[in-house]
């Protein structure tokens, strides 16, 4: 939350008056925590922080999956959304020998940070790594407790709860944490941009501005206006 109350998706949308409710409850919150602690009281930690020793007074770590060739305005709109919840957010990029990204892991990377600068946060909030592992073998190695998944339509939504359902068995004490499109982004896919990037299109209003500097320097063409 920056000094003038703002959280990080309000400075994505503009303005922060949607998000009062989700600020006066964590304010709330973190009051009863402390008069907890001043009473001596124990604090009874969620489940989804007791693997690997965790305690509650340590910071919130989500993992936010996904290929991102190239970043959309979904993915930064989802990033939002996630560091809202979490003190830390570990982007993490899926790396498959038989797959031919359109861009390179360190593209890919540079466009992530590029993007959370322009929410206004750092490296000490958004990590990025690459994976080539199961994602909860992912969230473990780098203690995220909160899987972090973006819901676009009902289609999405089938899909991913059969997979939180999965990763649920595999490791139970993370949880999966299930964040709806905003109505401005929720018809935007990586795999459309591409398509449309190739074919000549502009696509600036789908992607962030230097994600449409990417497109043009990779296909030889205009992207965007």
């Amino acid at each position: 939350m920056s000094c003038d109350g703002q959280t990080t998706r309000d400075r994505l949308n503009g303005f922060g008056a949607d998000r009062s409710f989700s600020i006066q409850e964590r304010q709330r919150d973190s009051a009863v925590s402390g008069r907890d602690r001043k009473m001596g009281e124990k604090r009874t930690p969620l489940a989804a922080r007791k693997h690997n020793d965790y305690t509650a007074d340590m910071a919130r770590i989500a993992l936010y999956p996904g290929s991102f060739d190239p970043v959309t305005n979904g993915h930064v709109d989802v990033l939002a959304q996630a560091l809202d919840v979490a003190d830390r957010v570990v982007v993490a990029i899926g790396v498959h020998p038989a797959k031919k990204p359109m861009f390179s892991f360190d593209e890919r990377v540079e466009m992530i940070r590029d993007a959370s600068e322009r929410l206004g946060v750092g490296s000490d909030r958004v990590k990025v790594i690459a994976f080539d592992t199961l994602v909860v073998q992912a969230a473990i190695d780098h203690g995220a407790t909160i899987l972090i998944r973006g819901l676009r339509d009902g289609t999405d939504l089938d899909y991913e709860m059969q997979m939180s359902g999965m990763n649920s068995a595999m490791a139970p004490t993370i949880r999966t944490v299930f964040l709806p499109a905003s109505a401005g982004v929720r018809h935007i896919t990586a795999t459309l941009v591409r398509q449309i990037a190739q074919m000549g299109g502009d696509v600036s209003a789908f992607v962030p501005p230097d994600v449409v500097r990417h497109l043009n320097q990779r296909i030889g063409t205009r992207a965007g206006t």
